[in-house]
């Protein structure tokens, strides 16, 4: 289909006294035809020259050939800087973790059909997650993919730097990835404690650690925690109930206290020490409680920003981890998460909560 053109006059740019002697060179010569995106990037700059406001603005997102043109023949005449090569700041981007089966799956296959812009799909096998891009292609939807073994740091900002190059930033991010192990497992207790804690809650903070700082205005985290969280938070001793309970705790206590709970399950003294006997349900614990602590951050850091932070539980789910036995399908498992990424630009809240069926449920 060809390009539709129109003529620009000269009135055009006679409405505003302080357009009518800008030059931008032969781009916006009376009667030259222009295609509609050019003409409306080189206006744009224009109007916002004349009203003193920076030339980059937040210009539209466009393709290698046009952003081109605008850099050679808008941007030259009035001296603005160039934009960024690739896909700039301006392109919204969603990223899940943990995504290429069960509830991560459900999450990113729903926030592609409603999400305004890219879904990053990523996965610590990268034969399984590309499986799961191609078949969410085959559903006629585009999300795209990137490795992520939340693991290895070396990982984690392999993926913060492809963040700040493709997209200047991150809107949303669900940090959905999480191990356990099946309840008739051989393994002893205390590999369990290790082997859990590092993945669910340590490799979780260095997700946040890294991707946090990436967060634009607006933006939208979500942890996926468990009702297990609570449920072993009620297990726990009353002094560690209250420690998990505080809204004065720091991240580094919260650190200190998933080390005490694997040190102490090496030396078989966890439930002396108060603790429950649940390595995935203490690990969800440090999950919750630090959305909680990284909230009150971005509210003290970034108050105005209105990014909102909350931990989720998705529900009892048929999943790998959960079974077959388990009430909720892997899409319904995905409606709250979704429902807290896609939480819209005005909204106050919820913050720093652990929602489950899209209702705040006191921690």
């Amino acid at each position: 289909m060809p390009i539709k053109t129109r003529v620009l006059r000269r009135s055009n740019c006679e409405a505003h006294p302080n357009l009518q002697d800008t030059a931008l060179g032969p781009l916006w010569q009376p009667g030259l035809q222009e295609n509609h995106a050019l003409r409306g990037a080189g206006l744009l700059l224009r109007l916002r020259l004349a009203a003193g406001l920076a030339g980059d603005g937040n210009l539209p997102c466009y393709s290698g050939d046009l952003r081109a043109r605008i850099n050679s023949e808008v941007r030259p005449a009035r001296r603005c800087p160039a934009l960024p090569p690739a896909m700039s700041s301006c392109r919204r981007v969603a990223l899940v973790t943990g995504a290429n089966k069960g509830i991560g799956f459900a999450i990113v296959r729903d926030l592609c059909r409603q999400f305004s812009g890219d879904v990053v799909l990523t996965a610590r096998d990268e034969a399984r997650g590309r499986a799961a891009v191609q078949q969410l292609q085959a559903e006629g939807l585009s999300p795209r993919f990137h490795p992520l073994d939340i693991d290895d740091m070396q990982s984690i900002r392999a993926l913060r730097d492809f963040l700040r190059r493709e997209y200047g930033g991150l809107d949303v991010l669900v940090n959905n990835a999480g191990i356990a192990f099946k309840m008739a497992d051989p393994t002893p207790f205390h590999i369990q404690a290790e082997v859990t804690m590092k993945t669910n809650f340590f490799g979780t903070r260095d997700v946040c650690t890294e991707l946090l700082p990436l967060m634009k205005p607006q933006g939208r985290v979500v942890n996926v925690s468990s009702m297990l969280s609570l449920v072993n938070l009620k297990r726990c001793s009353p002094e560690l109930q209250q420690k998990f309970r505080s809204e004065t705790i720091t991240e580094e206590e919260l650190v200190g206290l998933m080390n005490k709970f694997v040190e102490d399950a090496k030396n078989g003294v966890h439930q002396k020490e108060g603790w429950p006997n649940s390595a995935y349900g203490v690990s969800k614990i440090g999950v919750t409680v630090l959305s909680r602590i990284h909230a009150w951050k971005l509210s003290e850091q970034r108050g105005g920003d209105k990014i909102l932070l909350n931990a989720c539980c998705p529900g009892w789910v048929r999943t790998d981890m959960a079974g077959p036995s388990a009430t909720k399908s892997p899409e319904e498992g995905a409606e709250t998460p979704v429902y807290l990424a896609l939480l819209p630009p005005e909204a106050e809240g919820p913050h720093g909560q652990f929602v489950e069926d899209k209702k705040i449920n006191q921690w």
